[in-house]
């Protein structure tokens, strides 16, 4: 798995975010077998009017639709940011297998903390957190000092 080629990847979804006015969030959902992307896409919070519009909602919400199924089986999900308990319960009910985030989540409820706690209820991915940290880091940093401007 070409792990830093994929986070760069989801890196530039993150700063198409910024440039749309939202949270920095980026993210490509990977088929393990081929490697290659089945869907990319970022935070659609504020443009949708909606708080749920996190990034992994709407790359599983597009994966699901363009390959007709309700489970993403043997799947990698690159994500900037650490998941929260929401997106985390999306994860797991579409079983994604593995998930390589950049920065960590400053909130207490991230998937790091479920996924050692033994919380998930079914199904419970392989996570590894810390990938191109510091990118995903700088990008959240600098939208909320814009936003304090």
């Amino acid at each position: 798995m070409k792990i830093d080629y994929f986070m760069g990847e989801a890196i530039k979804e993150a700063k198409k975010a910024l440039k749309n006015n939202e949270v920095p969030i980026g993210g490509v959902l990977i088929d393990n077998y081929s490697q290659n992307i089945i869907s990319r896409g970022h935070n659609r919070i504020n443009s949708s009017s909606n708080a749920i519009n996190h990034c992994e909602l709407v790359i599983i919400i597009k994966a699901c639709k363009k390959l007709k199924t309700k489970y993403l089986q043997n799947t990698t999900l690159f994500i900037t940011l650490e998941p929260c308990i929401m997106c985390s319960a999306a994860i797991s009910e579409v079983h994604i297998r593995t998930i390589y985030f950049g920065a960590y989540s400053e909130k207490s409820d991230g998937l790091e903390k479920l996924n050692s706690n033994n919380n998930f209820k079914g199904f419970s991915p392989e996570v590894y957190g810390g990938i191109q940290e510091r990118q995903s880091k700088k990008l959240l940093k600098d939208f909320f000092l814009k936003q304090r401007k």
